[in-house]
């Protein structure tokens, strides 16, 4: 498996599916990883610090994980808000499969486990979350970021937890530059060594009064 990566398309090693216990939206469960994805035998730190320190996300309309790896972001969403479609997004065809089959297993039918090409273009996302790739290198991040921040729905939020030492503040500047109008960008929480950057995109006439 040295070869392989979390942002691998087809991970070639072993896939050792194993059982791991995790607390989800409050609640235990039990869910099935495996190897070849990103942090297969625990909730990472990094989305246990987005998933308490963002609000209950909205009860409907489209919401998107991006770079969901086995599901955490993507179940918990889905578990709070039963009556929304959750897209969890990767491009790891093994952590896709292991998002679908823990929506199986925990009775979920409102996710949708999908390639990034298989977002439909017209679907607009009312909160986005994510655990972004950060060592898939600047230059992919900020192309995967400037595909799907716009695709914000007015008056919506997008919540990005990055580690500090790998560049959090440097990526907060770089979206307060390459987002720039109807959109704010700030710092909403700090913890354990990670930064929870918020990008709220703004109503078409209410740029300068839309504070929430």
């Amino acid at each position: 498996m040295a070869s392989d990566h979390y942002f691998t398309a087809t991970p070639a090693g072993p896939e050792k599916l194993r059982r791991i216990r995790v607390t989800l939206a409050g609640r235990p469960f039990e869910v099935t990883t495996a190897g070849g994805i990103f942090s297969p035998d625990h909730v990472d730190s990094g989305t246990e610090v987005l998933l308490s320190s963002t609000p209950p996300p909205p009860p409907g309309g489209h919401l998107l994980d991006l770079g969901c790896g086995w599901g955490p972001i993507a179940l918990s969403l889905a578990l709070q808000s039963p009556r929304a479609t959750v897209w969890a997004v990767d491009v790891n065809e093994r952590a896709l499969d292991l998002v679908r089959r823990n929506c199986d297993e925990l009775g979920l039918s409102n996710v949708n486990a999908v390639l990034p090409a298989d977002v439909p273009d017209g679907v607009s996302f009312r909160t986005i979350r994510s655990n972004p790739p950060i060592r898939i290198g600047k230059n992919e991040l900020h192309s995967l970021l400037e595909r799907w921040i716009p695709r914000l729905d007015e008056r919506s939020d997008a919540w990005l937890v990055v580690q500090r030492n790998l560049g959090s503040d440097s990526l907060q500047r770089w979206l307060e530059a390459s987002f720039p109008d109807g959109y704010t960008v700030q710092r909403a929480s700090t913890a354990r060594g990670f930064r929870v950057l918020k990008v709220r995109r703004h109503g078409v006439t209410d740029a300068g009064s839309d504070a929430g």
